[in-house]
C-alpha cells in the first residue's frame, strides 16, 4: 500500500516538473493544467505525450491563418481586375452600340454597368444580341435621317456660296462632303450583312430603303461637284488665301516664276496665325549655292527676321495673335537699308542688311517653308503653321503712303509688278489649302 501511494506521489512530481519546465521556457507565467487520464496508463509518458500538441496545434493554425489571408488578397485582386474589365468591355459595347445605331428600347432602363437589361417579363436580356436582331433596320431609318438633314444643310450652303461668302461655305462643304463618304460605307456595309439570311419581306423592304439612301447620297454627290465647279469659275483669281493647317515639312506652295534680279524691292501680303512659338517661314527665296537668298522667318523664340545673302535683321512685329495683319518689309542694297510695316505703320528700319549685294536671279520662291538646300532641306520647326494671302513683290523701295494703301484696302493699292498674287501663278503641296480670301472684308 505504501508503495503503490510513494509511486502516484513521485509520477505527480514528475508531471508538475514537465509543465514548469514547459512555461518557463516560453518565458510565460507558470500554469497548471488539469487532464483526466486512465488509471492504467503512465502519466510521465501521458504528460509528455499530451503536452507537445498545443505547440504544434498553434503553428498549424498560424500557417492556416496566413495562407487563408493571402488567398483572400488574391480573390480581392481578382475580384477588382475582373471589375475593371467589365467596365472595360462595358465601355466598349456602349461605343459600338452608339456608333452602329444601336443602344436599349424606348422606355428600357440599361444597366451600364453590367451591359444588361431587363425584359418585360422580368428575365434578362443581353443588350449586344438584341442590337444584332433588330438594330439594322433602326440604323437605316437613322442613316436616311441623318442625311434628310445634310441634304437641308447643303441646300443652305448653296444659298450661302451666292452670298459671296464661299470660302466658309467650302469649308462646311469638305465637311459635309466626309460626313456623306462616311454615311455611304456604313450604309452599304451594314445592308450587305443584313441581305444575308433575313425575311424576303424585310429584306425587299430595306432593299428599297437602301435605294432612297443611295439616290440621295449621288444627288448630294452631284450638287457639290456643281458647286465646287461654280466657286472656281466665279472667284476672282487674286480674290483667295492659302491655309497651312500644320507644322509640317511637306506642306508649302511653288511660286511658277522666278525672281529677277533685283537691287531693291518690297515684299508684302496678309498674315494670320496663333502659332507658338514662333509662326514659322512665310516665304524662303533660294538660288544655287545660296539657300538664304531672301528669306523671312520666325522661328523658337526669336523676333521675326529678314534675311537677305544669309545676313539678319531683326524685325519688331508682333502677329502671332490669331488676326490678320498686313505686313510689308523693303529693303535696297545700296547700304542695305530696310524698314519694317505693320499695318500701315513703320516699326522699325536700320541699315547694313547685305550692302551692295543684289537679289540673284533664277532662284526658287517658295511660301510656307524655309529652305536648307535649294528647293528642299524643309524643317517642320520651322515651317508657317496659319493664312496667307495677298503676296506681292516689287522691284523698288514703296513709299510710305503706297504701303498704307495696301493696307486700307485703299483703291490706289497696286500689285507687285515682279510677283502678283494670283491662283494661276501658284502649285500647291502637301495639304495645303486654298480658300476665298477678301482683304477688304475682313477689316470690316
Amino acid at each position: 500500500m505504501k508503495l503503490a501511494r510513494d509511486r502516484i506521489y513521485w509520477r505527480l512530481f514528475l508531471f508538475s516538473s514537465l509543465l514548469l519546465a514547459g512555461t518557463s521556457a516560453q518565458g510565460g507565467q507558470t500554469q497548471f493544467i488539469c487532464t483526466s487520464v486512465p488509471k492504467d496508463m503512465d502519466i510521465c509518458s501521458a504528460t509528455v505525450r499530451n503536452s507537445v500538441p498545443p505547440v504544434a496545434a498553434g503553428d498549424d493554425l498560424k500557417t492556416t491563418v496566413l495562407q487563408l489571408r493571402e488567398t483572400v488578397l488574391q480573390q480581392k485582386e481578382t475580384i477588382i481586375n475582373q471589375k475593371e474589365t467589365i467596365r472595360e468591355l462595358t465601355s466598349k459595347l456602349s461605343r459600338c452600340e452608339s456608333q452602329n445605331g444601336g443602344g436599349a428600347e424606348p422606355g428600357g432602363g440599361g444597366d451600364e454597368r453590367g451591359g444588361r437589361r431587363k425584359d418585360p417579363a422580368g428575365g434578362s436580356k443581353n443588350t449586344m444580341g438584341d442590337h444584332v436582331s433588330r438594330g439594322p433596320s433602326d440604323t437605316l431609318a437613322q442613316l436616311a435621317q441623318t442625311l434628310q438633314s445634310l441634304k437641308q444643310r447643303l441646300e443652305n450652303l448653296e444659298q450661302f456660296s451666292r452670298s459671296n461668302s464661299s470660302g466658309q461655305a467650302s469649308s462646311l462643304k469638305d465637311l459635309l462632303q466626309t460626313k456623306i463618304d462616311e454615311l455611304e460605307r456604313q450604309v452599304l456595309s451594314r445592308v450587305n450583312s443584313v441581305e444575308e439570311g433575313r425575311h424576303p419581306a424585310l429584306l425587299r423592304n430595306q432593299t428599297a430603303q437602301r435605294g432612297r439612301v443611295e439616290t440621295t447620297l449621288t444627288s448630294m454627290h452631284q450638287r457639290i461637284t456643281d458647286l465646287e465647279k461654280g466657286q472656281r469659275e466665279n472667284r476672282p483669281l487674286d480674290k483667295f488665301q492659302l491655309t497651312f493647317p500644320l507644322r509640317t515639312n511637306y506642306m508649302y506652295a511653288k511660286v511658277k516664276k522666278s525672281l529677277p534680279e533685283m537691287y531693291a524691292l518690297t515684299v508684302c501680303m496678309w498674315l494670320k496665325s496663333n502659332a507658338s512659338p514662333g509662326v514659322g517661314t512665310p516665304f524662303s527665296y533660294a538660288v544655287p549655292g545660296q539657300a538664304n537668298e531672301l528669306v523671312l522667318i520666325e522661328w523658337g523664340n526669336n523676333p521675326m527676321e529678314l534675311l537677305v545673302n544669309d545676313k539678319v535683321a531683326k524685325l519688331p512685329f508682333i502677329i502671332n495673335d490669331g488676326k490678320w495683319h498686313h505686313i510689308c518689309v523693303t529693303w535696297t542694297t545700296r547700304d542695305g537699308v530696310w524698314e519694317a510695316f505693320q499695318d500701315g505703320v513703320m516699326r522699325g528700319s536700320g541699315e547694313n542688311l547685305a550692302p551692295y549685294h543684289p537679289i540673284k536671279p533664277q532662284g526658287l520662291l517658295i511660301l510656307g517653308q524655309e529652305q536648307d538646300t535649294y528647293g528642299g532641306g524643309f524643317d517642320a520647326t520651322q515651317a508657317f503653321v496659319g493664312d496667307l494671302a495677298n503676296f506681292h513683290i516689287w522691284d523698288r523701295k514703296l513709299s510710305v503712303g503706297e504701303i498704307y494703301n495696301l493696307s486700307t484696302c485703299s483703291s490706289k493699292a497696286q500689285v507687285g509688278n515682279v510677283f502678283s498674287w494670283l491662283e494661276t501663278s501658284l502649285d500647291v503641296y502637301g495639304g495645303a489649302s486654298k480658300w476665298t480670301f477678301e482683304a477688304c472684308r475682313q477689316l470690316n
